[in-house]
């Protein structure tokens, strides 16, 4: 996909101690290769995520986001920039439940809706591509979508689910488990 080995190839201009582009961008982007598509085909946007625990002002991070706009303004595709540091501000307003401060872009990448979004791929100070992969890459590779209970909501995860399938049809969905049952293992 030239736009995550573009993204890689800049986001360290951004002067940030600690990022990944994670989400989408690398999921998708996967089972686009694995099904024969356009590595670019059906991703929504590009998701760069930084901790900087030092400022958690929503200025702070606009200087950041309007950076990489600047940065990143003739790639052809939305580039969402976000402190990871700062996500317990918001998160309850956009989600209507709690969350607890992170303590590092690993932590936040943990905690989301599915497992199967949960990647994060970064380069270290020699340039040399690293990946937090900490669910493993058996279901990225197989086309399993499982849920990630400990943080959203059960409609963040069917609502992104929804989208995902539409998209690509061949994907198998594991359901949201019912209560009791964390690891969706039915009964």
């Amino acid at each position: 996909n030239p736009v995550v080995e573009t993204l890689l190839h800049r986001v360290p201009d951004l002067g940030l101690d600690q990022w990944y582009l994670t989400a989408g961008g690398v999921f998708q982007t996967i089972w686009n290769v694995v099904t024969g598509r356009d590595p670019q085909a059906g991703i929504r946007d590009y998701d760069i995520f930084y901790f900087a625990p030092g400022d958690l002002s929503y200025e702070a991070e606009d200087a950041v986001i309007r950076h990489a706009h600047d940065r990143f303004a003739d790639i052809a595709a939305t580039i969402e920039v976000r402190n990871e540091a700062r996500v317990h501000v918001w998160y309850q307003h956009k989600f209507g439940v709690p969350a607890r401060q992170f303590g590092s872009c690993e932590d936040a990448i943990d905690h989301f809706a599915s497992t199967t979004c949960c990647y994060g791929v970064t380069l270290d100070s020699s340039g040399t591509i690293q990946v937090y992969a900490p669910h493993g890459f058996a279901d990225l590779f197989a086309l399993v979508v499982r849920p990630n209970p400990i943080l959203a909501p059960r409609a963040v995860y069917e609502t992104k689910v929804a989208r995902w399938h539409e998209e690509w049809p061949m994907l198998r969905v594991i359901p949201w488990p019912d209560e009791g049952d964390e690891f969706g293992l039915g009964g």
